[in-house]
């Protein structure tokens, strides 16, 4: 956690370093990840978006899941209710290529891309995470850096294909 605090990622927001609530956002993600230090999976999507884990320190969750207010995030509900149903939650880590948050410049409240050199900047960390998993990539940009296996992302009517894309993945 230490190390991820400090990183500097390109041009990203790092709210586990900057930001009142960072204390908070490294102590949650720190339980989360030793909470699931035997889990079988990593799932990695591109990026911290700005409505999900720049809010709450966890990838895929809404500030709104874990506390009941602040903001919902529509994909961190698609991601999270498709693990309960599929009964695999614990057994799942949720990362991102890119555990910071990319926005446009001086617009808090936006995502972007991550760029090539953010990505492999954040790689170490992706890497031990993985280290033991089983590594799904959700959306097309994960996929393209991570290979084999791959989900459709949840985003922009794809709920159901990610579902189902997941059950399959899981299921090998």
């Amino acid at each position: 956690m230490e190390r991820l605090a400090a990183a500097s990622i390109g041009a990203t927001f790092n709210f586990y370093r900057d930001g009142r609530r960072a204390p908070l956002l490294r102590r949650r993600l720190t339980a989360y990840v030793h909470g699931r230090a035997s889990a079988s999976f990593l799932l990695v999507g591109e990026a911290a978006g700005y409505r999900g884990a720049r809010i709450s320190g966890l990838p895929f969750t809404s500030e709104r899941q874990l506390s009941g207010t602040g903001p919902a995030e529509a994909t961190a509900t698609v991601v999270q209710r498709a693990l309960a149903e599929l009964g695999v939650a614990d057994d799942v880590v949720l990362w991102n290529l890119v555990p910071t948050h990319p926005h446009r410049p001086g617009v808090a409240n936006s995502n972007r891309a991550p760029t090539r050199a953010e990505i492999d900047a954040a790689r170490p960390f992706l890497d031990e995470l993985a280290a033991g998993r089983r590594v799904v990539a959700i959306g097309r940009l994960a996929a393209e850096r991570l290979g084999d296996l791959a989900v459709r992302h949840p985003s922009h009517g794809g709920a159901a294909a990610f579902r189902a894309g997941l059950a399959e993945v899981l299921a090998r």
